[in-house]
């Protein structure tokens, strides 16, 4: 299908984009669009070292959705680092189970802690729609962020927490991986485990809200 007149004179004002501020601008103008034919260049403007329009087109990327998980997918970039991190966030947002094991390296692996806590927020939001997987792909989402807790940035250890309470809050999860995560929560919520106070506090709140369900 040709690309609509209206997003392929977006796309060519990207293209011709002459400054930071200019690139910035014309990101911005065809993310709104969220229309899949974006995608392309959308994912081309993560390489880019501008992290306005890198955020502008995460939120391009995150606004068409399910139909753009498999063009991210093949499009990441083993070689640049800011791309690839980029796309973790796009992601991470998206929410696809397509996503997992991206996001669980990510989480595992990543040298970025902003990436790190996007995969967290990922693998917490992660949409299980497939029936026949949804059992083994809760327990990959549950066993990475519950290795997270051990993470050395507290922002990720605070989405952990976050993403742990969205999961367990899930009513199809087994007793086993619920008491699992609990534990994780608790040790979170530990003076002796955890030194810093907003993650004990959102731990805190975490145990609250699953304990009052």
């Amino acid at each position: 299908m040709t690309t609509p007149p209206e997003i392929q004179t977006l796309i060519d004002a990207v293209v011709r984009a002459d400054t930071s501020d200019g690139l910035l601008e014309a990101t911005e103008a065809l993310a709104a669009t969220g229309h899949p034919d974006s995608a392309p260049c959308l994912l081309e403007i993560l390489g880019f070292n501008n992290p306005g329009a890198a955020v502008a087109a995460v939120d391009g990327l995150i606004a068409i959705g399910e139909p753009v998980v498999d063009t991210i997918l093949d499009n990441l970039d083993g070689y640049n680092y800011g791309a690839r991190a980029w796309s973790v966030r796009a992601l991470a947002g998206i929410g696809d189970r397509r996503g997992l094991s991206v996001l669980e390296r990510a989480l595992a692996a990543d040298i970025g802690p902003s990436v790190r806590r996007a995969a967290a927020c990922g693998l917490g939001n992660l949409k299980l729609s497939d029936a026949e997987q949804a059992d083994a792909e809760r327990q990959r989402c549950l066993s990475g962020l519950i290795q997270a807790t051990g993470d050395g940035e507290w922002i990720v250890r605070y989405a952990v927490t976050v993403g742990l309470e969205r999961r367990l809050n899930d009513e199809h999860c087994p007793d086993a991986l619920r008491n699992a995560g609990l534990e994780a929560l608790e040790q979170l919520n530990s003076d002796a485990k955890e030194d810093v106070k907003v993650v004990r506090l959102r731990a805190a709140l975490a145990l609250q809200r699953l304990n009052a369900g």
